[in-house]
């Protein structure tokens, strides 16, 4: 993939290169954001890899597919030590990439301020399901039961699951800005209210799973303004044009989703506890707002949602 920038270019032709890509942006965040007590802390000068390099890896995996941590250890070993010279273990690995959760969700929060990614007033709102194993299996998984996995339906795939529900709040580009996850039995509605506390001035357009007078009277005294599809046979329904523009903006979401569990397995759940699980999401979700970021930087002329081409 060549870029011309100017009177230069910018070459992303192998997955090299966009490793060394996602790091360079990585450690600028962490430079700029990460506070001194967790870049120096205790014995960091003596850790092998940096907390940037362990987070670029981290993302990478799951933009690439791999899901298999010891799989993605050894392939990195194998074909890519010339780039991570210090590599350390594989435990150590593992164990530092959970163990900088926060670290990750800070340079979430803060990349929307460095680079230029779209980001309006206006939003889609929707949650996917997030089983942690088969249904058939669910009365035997005690992995997850302690940190709130219980039985939950999906509408849009008529079926039941035992796990969890990611819920995401969406800008019309399709950046991710803010999402939680939360038992399977919790009502979208609920995920709504968390995702926009102390925020004001939004624009949400939601599926039926959002209607309520007591939801969207709770949304306007938060400042929030919350359009929703309603049932056809809603005695205050929205007019034809109304509907209709909220169905077209709302397939932006579909595609996002899409992109989290076709291209990075976001629903297909292999960690051994909460803390991995909600790792492996939060690196997802971040490789996510890096493509697009990747996309907006080098002025694509198509979609800057579609973060394939950067990849494959």
């Amino acid at each position: 993939m060549l870029k011309f920038q100017g009177d230069y270019t910018t070459l992303i032709a192998t997955f090299e290169d966009f490793i060394l890509l996602v790091y360079t942006m990585i450690d600028d965040l962490y430079q700029q954001f990460v506070p001194a007590s967790v870049s120096k802390r205790r014995n960091a000068d003596a850790a092998k890899m940096s907390d940037s390099e362990i987070i670029t890896l981290s993302i990478c995996s799951e933009l690439i597919g791999i899901d298999s941590e010891n799989a993605w250890y050894s392939f990195v070993k194998r074909n890519y030590r010339h780039l991570f010279p210090n590599l350390c273990c594989r435990t150590r690995f593992n164990r530092t990439r959970r163990a900088l959760l926060q670290v990750t969700e800070l340079l979430r929060q803060k990349i929307s301020q460095v680079f230029p990614i779209p980001h309006s007033r206006f939003f889609v709102i929707d949650s996917f399901p997030l089983p942690v194993c088969k249904f058939g299996r669910a009365r035997y998984c005690h992995s997850f039961r302690a940190d709130g996995a219980n039985y939950g339906k999906c509408p849009s795939k008529k079926e039941t699951y035992f796990g969890f529900k990611v819920h995401a709040l969406i800008t019309l580009e399709g950046y991710i800005t803010a999402f939680e996850i939360t038992p399977a039995s919790v009502d979208d509605r609920e995920g709504l209210r968390d995702l926009v506390e102390n925020q004001l001035g939004l624009v949400i357009l939601g599926d039926k799973g959002y209607t309520g007078n007591l939801l969207w009277e709770d949304m306007m005294k938060q400042g929030v303004c919350l359009m929703s599809l309603k049932p056809s046979n809603y005695k205050e329904n929205w007019p034809k044009e109304v509907r209709q523009l909220i169905f077209r903006f709302r397939r932006r979401v579909e595609t996002v989703f899409s992109q989290l569990t076709e291209q990075t397995n976001a629903e297909r759940v292999l960690a051994k506890s909460f803390r991995g699980l909600c790792t492996r999401l939060q690196n997802k979700i971040l490789g996510h707002n890096l493509c697009m970021a990747f996309n907006r930087i080098f002025r694509e002329p198509c979609d800057i949602g579609r973060i394939k081409e950067l990849i494959f």
